[in-house]
């Protein structure tokens, strides 16, 4: 049997520290994936917001690096440990792989981080996955995710490249048409969506530490 690499060891440190921590219920790829955290009244939502921003914080880019290098949990959590810190050095690789869009649930992460930045850049990031994925109808990816980060930048920046998007007869519209089949996951409107990146975005720095 051969014997772990020093390289081994140190990513599973690395995926135990930031990947896998439990400062809830879940452990944090899966509070970070399902959105519950965020909901009104999760008790422990402030231990688990102040240790993100924490290791937000600590966390070195070839840390990060390491992470964005493999399956869809660490790159979930690289993406919203590099939004919260807005390390905006990572732009391009997040964008890379939100284009590539190579595992299931990470992208919701680089769209978080990208709504993070808010800059033209990465609302131009945003409307160039929208362009390629909104017409793929048989694909279900991060649609929702990239059109609500759009939106958000939309607003703070004075701009409208969503909606092209949003209109009657726009992609959205016959995406979400296609996806009418009772098994698929229900759509909320666009407001809604803008509404949900907002509260991701806001959920680290609006927190208020004497709850």
């Amino acid at each position: 049997m051969t014997s772990p690499s020093f390289e081994d060891i140190g990513y599973r440190v690395l995926y135990g520290r930031y990947v896998t921590r439990t400062d809830s219920d879940h452990p944090r790829y899966g509070e970070l994936n399902g959105g519950r955290i965020m909901r009104p009244g999760r008790f422990y939502a402030g231990r688990f917001a102040r240790a993100l921003i924490e290791d937000a914080a600590a966390i070195t880019d070839p840390e990060l690096e390491a992470l964005l290098d493999h399956g869809w949990r660490p790159r979930l959590t690289a993406a919203w440990l590099i939004g919260v810190d807005r390390r905006t050095s990572f732009r391009e690789r997040l964008g890379g792989l939100l284009l590539d869009s190579e595992t299931c649930y990470a992208g919701a992460g680089y769209c978080f981080a990208l709504a993070r930045f808010g800059t033209d850049a990465d609302a131009a990031i945003l409307t160039a996955y929208l362009d390629r994925y909104l017409p793929r109808t048989d694909l279900v990816y991060d649609q929702p995710e990239a059109l609500g980060a759009l939106l958000r930048l939309d607003a703070r920046l004075g701009t409208d490249r969503a909606a092209r998007f949003t209109g009657p007869d726009g992609l959205w519209a016959g995406w979400v048409r296609a996806r009418s089949h009772p098994d698929d996951r229900p759509y909320a409107t666009p407001r809604e969506l803008r509404r949900r990146t907002d509260l991701a975005c806001e959920f680290t720095d609006g927190w208020d530490w004497s709850r």
